[in-house]
């Protein structure tokens, strides 16, 4: 992994710098890049809100070998971690590496260890062109988020991914305020819950909507009939001064558990961070920026090797607090 962090430096050019921590500190209001915006409050809430839980250890039971196995809107994974949805090469990530290439070696390495990889899109058209191709060669094994365009580009996004071979689409909903993209003759915009619910009724795949950060939201998002949410700031790329998601995570959980499925994405770096967040009510968890610095640095066997990383201290950290099933935490493992 320090070879392929070493590689990753060298490609982005300074567009990250693959800090021994990655915590935002180097990145901050670096946007287009790999950092957050404004001061960084909403990339550093993050990570605070995940360290302010600590692990309970306990070591006097029978677990041996925890499973660490889930089955998340009708597919199997071997772990319950995806890749986030990241996109844009050129400008957010040094541009040495094509986009066709980056999500090769994204998704491949996801495919090859048994979880799911995600693709995003923008503005430019080959951002799109390159997810959903990599998406039809791969039998839809990935799930690609589509842009709230204000148009009818969301539609045929949509379908177009679903003639590519996905079977679970996304939204991530809190991408409205990316006001640069309708200045490139591109707007996104919101939509109330009515027009969510039509959009969903008529798309032939499993739907999860991306940016839900509170309960309310997480309700609308059950009444209009979508699979799964994923509880996130967008990475603390498009609101400064929000919480981060483990922060806001439980109360979700305690409204929607079980309704239905929550996912979790922001600041999570190790396996110990993945089991926090299912103590606090995940059912799994989306990881971005260390996946692109595997993606980067590695290709497909750096992938692979990040999620052996994440597989081995998520298995380390089960045995460690008697935890025997992914599908069973409990949140008496944190203090």
């Amino acid at each position: 992994m320090q070879q392929i962090r070493e590689r990753a430096r060298e490609v982005m050019q300074g567009k990250c710098r693959v800090c021994p921590v990655c915590d935002g500190r180097a990145c901050v209001g670096e946007v287009p890049g790999m950092g957050s915006l404004g001061t960084g409050a909403s990339f550093h809430n993050n990570l605070r809100s995940l360290a302010n839980h600590r692990l309970v250890m306990r070591c006097i039971h029978d677990v041996v070998d925890p499973d660490t196995r889930v089955t998340l809107l009708g597919r199997a994974l071997q772990l319950p971690v995806l890749a986030a949805p990241m996109s844009g090469v050129s400008f957010n990530m040094g541009g040495l590496v094509t986009e066709q290439e980056y999500l090769s070696a994204l998704l491949e390495g996801c495919v090859a260890r048994g979880i799911l990889g995600c693709t995003g899109d923008g503005a430019p058209e080959l951002l799109t062109e390159a997810a959903f191709g990599v998406l039809h060669r791969l039998a839809g094994a990935a799930i690609p988020f589509i842009k709230p365009w204000e148009s009818e580009e969301l539609v045929v996004k949509l379908h177009s991914a679903i003639e590519h071979g996905a079977r679970i689409v996304g939204i991530d909903v809190d991408a409205v305020g990316l006001v640069t993209l309708r200045k490139m003759g591109h707007p996104v915009a919101p939509r109330p819950a009515a027009a969510f619910k039509e959009l969903i009724e008529q798309t032939p795949a499993k739907f999860i909507l991306k940016g839900i950060m509170t309960v309310d939201q997480a309700r609308l998002a059950v009444d209009v009939g979508a699979g799964a949410i994923v509880v996130s700031n967008h990475g603390g790329r498009v609101l400064d001064h929000v919480p981060g998601a483990a922060e806001v995570l439980p109360a979700i959980a305690d409204a929607v558990g079980g309704v239905i499925a929550i996912l979790a994405d922001g600041g999570v770096r190790s396996g110990e961070d993945v089991l926090k967040m299912l103590a606090l009510g995940a059912d799994a968890v989306m990881i971005g920026r260390p996946f692109a610095v595997a993606a980067l640095g590695g290709g497909r066997e750096g992938v692979e090797h990040y999620i052996n990383k994440i597989y081995t201290e998520l298995k380390a950290a089960m045995v460690l607090t008697g935890t025997r099933a992914v599908t069973n935490v409990t949140g008496d493992i944190l203090c």
